[in-house]
């Protein structure tokens, strides 16, 4: 069989049973993990740009897209938590060999996937004018945030066939296609931002109008080249008749449900924060929101990583590889804490330049770096919590994972987040996001280490 490139050859030694050396395990790793590191950061740098250029207009401007940013993310975690119920599924499919199956399973994520985003978007576009206040923001800038939001809502459908197409890509081991569309969607997301900001000069609303229409031009692309053109993945390779399997989704809802809960609750918890942070100011707001943006391309290679440990870890459970599994789950939460320390390392050193491209605001740029270098010390074992996350979401393990990061937040920094800001500010509330993270990473690395995200596999 002949194979494109060495990562698919890699690949399919998992589905095939040869043994691999450790090189050709870490070359894997790197091989999957470059791309969707690539891919991550172009999505951060969306909301990077999108705050830049808005950031340029002034703290109010700043300030309502930071107000409704965290309940964006929100609704935009609830659309991945629906799409890896079934791409888990996929990966499994891909590493038992069973193809016809997987491609079963994508038909079915399609459509129940773009219900639910259809779904989505009615609540959202009946809330968006009370949302804003709700969040804690003043009059100032309730308008501008709730337009933001009401735009973004509209595009949901299309932003859930963005990210299930890449979803179902990584899934069978292709993390360059999803690499150069999160490139390209950045790219016109620059485009569009720049026509409707400072071209038509529509402020807020301009950059909610440029992500959308990046969206628009890049989801449906993305789709074609998932369930079109990729070799497994291409539905059009089935002649037999479209037939309901309730048990995917079934097992869609046993993996989802716990995600989605925990990313109701965890972004609830960022929105909790934000009102935490609400009645210190605009300065305040718009330094946060700055600094959780700057510091997300920090963070973003670990999601990476991540990524590629999901893929590995589907596809070894798949293919029923115990000590493969372990080895792929090991060394990817190692590589992931190594790059992310060197990351926090960047961002400790690079912070006023970090918030200083974001906002010519000093009193904004001082606090924002502040709060930067208090995460740094934490982005190691930030980086245990996501991997050793994505390695149990590979493994269908989703339910005490969720309990980790649901206790950790609300237990650990939303207490200590409340009681720091009022002696300290905006300081406290990231000295407490710090802490929390550290704590998060330990108990997920013990977790890693005692094995008990491996008991689907019925190993005695």
């Amino acid at each position: 069989m002949l194979f494109k490139n060495k990562t698919d050859y890699l690949m399919e030694s998992i589905r095939s049973g040869r043994a691999m050396t450790r090189s050709e395990k870490l070359n894997l790793i790197v091989g999957l993990s470059i791309p969707s590191m690539l891919a991550q950061i172009s999505t951060v740098m969306m909301f990077f740009i999108d705050a830049s250029m808005v950031g340029h207009l002034g703290a109010e401007a700043s300030a309502s897209i930071g107000l409704v940013e965290s309940t964006t993310w929100l609704i935009g975690s609830l659309l991945g938590a629906a799409a890896t119920g079934f791409s888990v599924q996929v990966a499994h499919f891909i590493g038992a060999n069973d193809f016809v199956k997987a491609r079963q399973v994508f038909r079915h994520a399609l459509i129940c996937g773009v219900a639910f985003s259809l779904c989505l978007t009615l609540a959202c576009v009946g809330v968006h004018a009370h949302l804003p206040y709700w969040l804690g923001g003043g009059a100032d800038i309730a308008t501008s945030a709730s337009q933001y939001f009401l735009i973004y809502s509209l595009v949901l459908p299309f932003v859930f066939l963005y990210h299930t197409s890449e979803m179902m890509l990584k899934s069978a081991g292709n993390m360059h296609t999803p690499s150069i569309m999160a490139i390209l969607i950045c790219i016109f997301d620059v485009a569009f931002n720049y026509l409707f900001i400072y071209v038509l000069h529509m402020g807020v609303v301009g950059a909610a109008m440029g992500t959308a229409m990046a969206y628009l031009c890049i989801s449906l692309p993305n789709l074609y080249l998932a369930a079109c053109k990729n070799q497994i993945l291409n539905l059009r390779q089935d002649n037999v008749r479209f037939r309901w399997v309730k048990e995917y989704v079934h097992n869609a809802c046993k993996i989802s449900i716990p995600i989605a809960i925990q990313n109701i609750l965890m972004s609830g918890a960022q929105i909790v924060s934000t009102m935490i942070v609400a009645p210190l100011g605009n300065i305040a707001i718009a330094a946060h929101s700055f600094a959780i943006t700057a510091e997300s391309l920090c963070y973003m290679p670990g999601y990476g990583i991540g990524d590629a440990a999901t893929t590995l870890v589907g596809q070894t459970h798949g293919a029923g590889r115990v000590d493969l599994c372990k080895n792929f789950a090991y060394m990817t939460v190692g590589l992931g804490m190594a790059v992310m320390a060197a990351m926090g390392t960047i961002m400790y050193l690079l912070a006023p330049e970090m918030i200083g491209v974001l906002s010519p605001v000093d009193s904004i740029r001082e606090l924002g770096t502040t709060c930067l270098r208090i995460e740094a010390f934490a982005e190691p074992f930030f980086a245990a919590s996501i991997v050793t996350y994505s390695v149990c979401v590979g493994a269908g393990d989703t339910k005490k994972p969720a309990m980790i990061n649901l206790g950790t937040m609300w237990l650990v920094r939303l207490t200590l987040a409340y009681g720091l800001s009022k002696s300290y500010g905006l300081e406290g509330v990231w000295i407490a996001m710090a802490t929390e993270l550290t704590f998060r990473g330990i108990l997920f690395l013990i977790r890693l280490l005692r094995g008990s995200w491996m008991k689907s596999f019925h190993v005695k």
